[in-house]
């Protein structure tokens, strides 16, 4: 089925359903390594990309390319690439689009090992980086080189919830013969499509909201541009990280309630957020939805909504987010983020550890910042959870 003509929902629901012999109403499990030929021509016009047909399900697979087809749907894009995890799309970016002697400026809190790989890794084979607020256009522009290749952000951040100008940052990469590349997972592309903006690639650790159910791992990229999408599927086909066909299907399934749980989720956010910042135990709270929020218009102007997703610190540092987080009893103490119940973890001593403080600081990561996934039950649940948890700081 056509869905571009849809609604966000409809798309939801029924893009990329593929056609079936047996007439599913679902997509099928093609729970298969390799695919017979009809006969040895048939073989040979595949592997020339003659004709079309699957091969090998790391090259490719119906229950896969569904996902890839809905994804790209939703996003706007010209084609999907489906991974086995979020950081595997992530390095199939890096991979893919980088080569020795390129630069790539990227946002000084993302996802603690995106920066890590990039740092660390990437800069073993002559690949170049600066990490800054991508808040701050200023500081972006005075950041490009001559041979800066990308420009790496991820907005809504992690875990400072800071948000980037997407529309002035294409703007500015795209005048100096960059690319930008956009980790979307907090917000989801129903409350935000990046390639809209005018960005060239969009990823997601599909782990998260995409999928929604805390019991896959995976992650999918999605381009605006068909020669870009070739690069990306190119790699991810080399370097074998493909998703696998139940991955797919599981994602597939949690997919269909995206905006459902989102707009659930959001609203108990925002209340949450909203009784935090009145808390004598809070010293701060950052969430998209509050006017507090430094790009709180911003986030008006670029999302169709806040999300689910807040941080906050406790008075009393790292030893008051500690008691908070063994008090509470409805939340998960966890990490990962985005699935029907409400997670809470500590980015200093989890996701972020492996940066280090002075880099951890330096990003606006406190030693004592709270991140908190709100997830789909009762709020007032949610409230008197949190409120038992702070009376032991």
């Amino acid at each position: 089925m056509d869905t571009q003509h849809l609604g966000f929902d409809s798309k939801l629901v029924h893009a990329g359903i593929p056609d079936d012999p047996m007439g599913s109403a679902v997509t099928p499990i093609y729970q298969t390594s390799t695919f017979a030929f009809r006969d040895a021509q048939q073989g040979a016009d595949r592997f020339a990309g003659k004709a079309e047909g699957y091969i090998y399900t790391r090259i490719g697979n119906p229950t896969i390319n569904a996902l890839e087809v809905a994804m790209a749907q939703l996003e706007n894009g010209v084609g999907g690439v489906a991974t086995s995890s979020g950081m595997s799309a992530v390095s199939t970016v890096y991979l893919a689009l980088l080569s020795a002697g390129d630069h790539v400026v990227s946002q000084a809190s993302v996802y603690g090992p995106s920066r890590i790989l990039m740092e660390k890794h990437m800069s073993r084979f002559g690949v170049e980086s600066t990490f800054l607020d991508t808040t701050d256009l200023a500081a972006v522009k005075a950041a490009i080189k001559p041979n800066t290749k990308i420009i790496y952000v991820e907005s809504p951040g992690n875990p400072g919830m800071q948000v980037t100008d997407l529309v002035a940052v294409a703007e500015l990469a795209h005048a100096h013969g960059a690319l930008v590349v956009v980790d979307n997972t907090f917000a989801s592309p129903y409350l935000q499509r990046p390639l809209d903006l005018g960005c060239d690639v969009v990823l997601h650790s599909i782990t998260k909201f995409i999928n929604g159910h805390a019991d896959v791992v995976g992650g999918v990229l999605v381009a605006k541009d068909e020669a870009i999408y070739k690069q990306l599927r190119a790699m991810m086909v080399m370097s074998g990280c493909n998703m696998d066909p139940h991955q797919a299907w599981l994602v597939s399934r949690g997919l269909k309630t995206l905006s459902i749980r989102v707009d659930r989720a959001q609203q108990s956010a925002q209340e949450i957020a909203k009784w935090l910042e009145k808390h004598p135990k809070i010293e701060w709270v950052s969430y998209l939805g509050l006017p507090s929020h430094p790009q709180y218009e911003l986030v008006k102007k670029q999302m169709k909504g806040p999300g689910a997703m807040l941080s906050f610190e406790v008075k009393g540092g790292v030893e008051g987010g500690r008691r908070l987080m063994d008090a509470v009893k409805l939340a998960t103490l966890a990490v990962s983020l985005g699935g029907v119940e409400t997670l809470i973890s500590h980015p200093a001593s989890m996701t972020h550890a492996s940066m280090g403080k002075e880099a951890r600081l330096a990003s606006g990561i406190s030693d004592g910042l709270v991140r908190y996934s709100v997830g789909i039950e009762t709020l007032e649940d949610l409230i008197a959870d949190l409120d038992q948890a702070l009376a032991k700081v």
